[in-house]
C-alpha cells in the first residue's frame, strides 16, 4: 500500500528519514562537477541500489535524486530542457524500491534552491521561480511521489515561491531550510522567522525544519528554537553526520555511526517527530539511528545546550540566531506528543 506522510506519522511519535543523496553518489563514482540529477538516466542502477540501502537500514522516507533538478540548476549543465526527463526518472527509480520493500516507505520529490537571488535583492522574479518550481514538481507527481520536499532553503522569499508552485498542483509537501551562519541562514532567516513564515503561507507543508548547516550540535540547537515558537505542525531534523573536513583531497564528514544515533535521541527529545541526516550521512548511521530511535526511552524535556554540546561536540558560534547580541535561548520544555 503507498505510504502517506500523515499514515506513517500517525503509528509512532516519529519516523525515520534518510541520509546523504549527493555525497553518498560521488563516493560511488559521480565526479565532481557534474549534475547528480543526470544520474538517474546515464547511471540508474547505481540511483536505485543508494535507495535500496536507505530503505534496508530501516527509512520510512526517502528523498529523489532530484535536488538540483529544476530548469535553473540544469542550466549549469545546458539540461535545462530536461526538466520533466529528469524528475520523472528520479520519481520512477524511487518508486520501483519503494514499491519492492514490503513495508510502507514514502517517497519525497527532493527540490532544491534555484542557485539564484531572488528580488528585490536579485534578479529572479518570485513568480518566475514559482513557475520553475510548479514544472519541477508536476514531473515528480507524475513520476509517483507521495509528497513533494523542498529543502536546503537560506531565502524566505524562495521558500514562499516554492510552496506557491506546490500549491498549484495542490500536492502534499514538507519544507527545510539550512541555518548555517550562526544560527540563521545565508539570508538572514531565524527559526522564529520561519515558523511564522510557514505560519502565513496559504497552502502549508505536513510538516517542516532544519537540514545541512554546519552540524548535528547546531542543527539540533535550532530545532530547539523552532520547537520554542510553539509551531502547529511536526518539525523535521535532518543534520549533517559531523563537521566536514579535507581528507587526502576529498571532503570527509567526522560524525560515526554512534554520535548519530545520539543525535537522533536527541532530536526526538528536542520536539522532532521527522528524523534523518544530511550531508555525510550513510546506511551505516542510519542503522545505527534507527536501532537507538528504537531502544532509547523517550526522555519527558528538551536537553538543554550544555547537554547537546557534551554528547554532539561544540556549537560553531555563540549565537543560536534568536537576538543580535548572539546570546543562547534558555532551555524548552518537549510539549506532549
Amino acid at each position: 500500500m503507498r505510504a502517506t506522510l500523515q499514515s506513517l506519522l500517525s503509528g509512532r511519535d516519529w519516523i525515520l528519514a534518510d541520509g546523504a543523496t549527493g555525497t553518498s553518489l560521488f563516493a560511488m563514482g559521480l565526479v565532481s562537477g557534474d549534475a547528480p540529477e543526470l544520474w538517474n538516466v546515464e547511471a540508474p542502477e547505481r540511483v536505485r541500489g543508494l535507495h535500496a540501502e536507505t530503505v534496508a537500514a530501516g527509512s520510512d522516507l526517502f528523498l529523489t535524486n532530484s535536488f538540483g533538478a529544476n530548469a535553473s540548476r540544469l542550466k549549469l549543465h545546458e539540461a535545462q530542457d530536461r526538466v520533466a526527463e529528469l524528475n520523472r526518472a528520479a520519481a520512477g527509480l524511487a518508486r520501483s524500491v519503494a514499491d519492492a520493500s514490503g513495508r510502507q516507505v514514502a517517497v519525497a520529490g527532493s527540490m532544491g534552491p534555484t542557485g539564484e537571488i531572488l528580488a528585490p535583492l536579485g534578479s529572479l522574479e518570485a513568480s518566475e521561480a514559482a513557475d520553475i518550481f510548479e514544472a519541477q514538481a508536476r514531473a515528480l507527481l507524475e513520476g509517483g511521489v507521495d509528497l513533494l520536499w523542498v529543502e536546503t532553503m537560506s531565502s524566505a522569499e524562495e521558500f514562499r515561491a516554492a510552496a506557491e508552485g506546490i500549491a498549484r498542483t495542490g500536492a502534499p509537501w514538507c519544507g527545510t531550510m539550512s541555518f548555517d551562519t550562526a544560527g540563521r541562514t545565508m539570508m538572514g532567516v531565524s527559526a522564529a522567522d520561519m515558523v511564522r513564515l510557514v505560519s502565513e503561507l496559504p497552502h502549508k507543508p505536513l510538516a517542516f525544519g532544519a537540514n545541512c548547516g554546519v552540524g548535528a550540535s547546531d542543527l539540533l540547537r535550532t530545532v530547539r528554537g523552532l520547537a520554542g515558537a510553539h509551531p502547529d505542525l511536526p518539525l523535521i531534523a535532518k543534520g549533517n553526520a559531523g563537521i566536514p573536513k579535507f581528507v587526502a583531497g576529498h571532503i570527509h564528514y567526522d560524525g560515526t555511526p554512534e554520535l548519530m544515533a545520539e543525535y537522533a535521541v536527541l532530536a526526538r527529545a528536542c520536539g522532532a517527530r521527522i528524523i534523518g541526516g544530511c550531508c555525510g550521512t550513510t546506511a551505516a548511521h542510519l542503522s545505527a539511528m534507527r536501532a537507538a530511535l528504537e531502544s532509547a526511552p523517550a526522555e519527558a524535556a528538551a536537553p538543554d545546550l550544555d547537554t547537546i554540546a557534551t554528547r554532539l561536540g561544540p556549537f560553531s558560534s555563540a549565537s543560536d540566531g534568536s537576538d543580535a547580541g548572539g546570546s543562547p535561548d534558555r532551555p524548552a520544555r518537549r510539549r506532549r506528543r
